[in-house]
């Protein structure tokens, strides 16, 4: 069964194609290592009014938005693997420094997960 690592953060608004440059950087290098599939996404429509809003769960601020994000593999070995490529590669020592991140690292949620239905 496939394995998902999922992502949920604060971006300021004024920093979202800073952030888009080095999530296209990271989804390349993701995938060169092996992911199956890596998506990114900027919150639209974010007040609803049945459970906890993402807004909340990232301490949301005014100017941000929230991104929701995923990388997919084959399992949960899969993804250990893949991240341990990840981790080592040159080229992410420039995405990972928390001195250049355009958001909040603090504020981000992650986590790895069992997919339960793949439809």
């Amino acid at each position: 069964m496939k394995y998902v690592d999922g992502f949920v953060l604060p971006v300021p608004k004024k920093n979202l194609q800073a952030y888009r440059r080095i999530a296209q950087k990271a989804g390349k290098i993701w995938r060169e290592h092996g992911a199956l599939d890596y998506k990114e996404c900027a919150g639209d429509d974010l007040d609803v009014k049945v459970g906890v809003p993402f807004p909340r769960t990232v301490k949301l601020k005014p100017g941000e938005t929230v991104v929701f994000a995923w990388i997919v593999f084959t399992s949960r070995a899969h993804r250990d693997r893949v991240n341990a490529k990840v981790m080592k590669d040159p080229r992410m020592k420039d995405i990972c420094d928390p001195k250049v991140m355009p958001f909040d690292v603090k504020r981000m949620t992650y986590g790895g997960f069992k997919i339960l239905v793949d439809a």
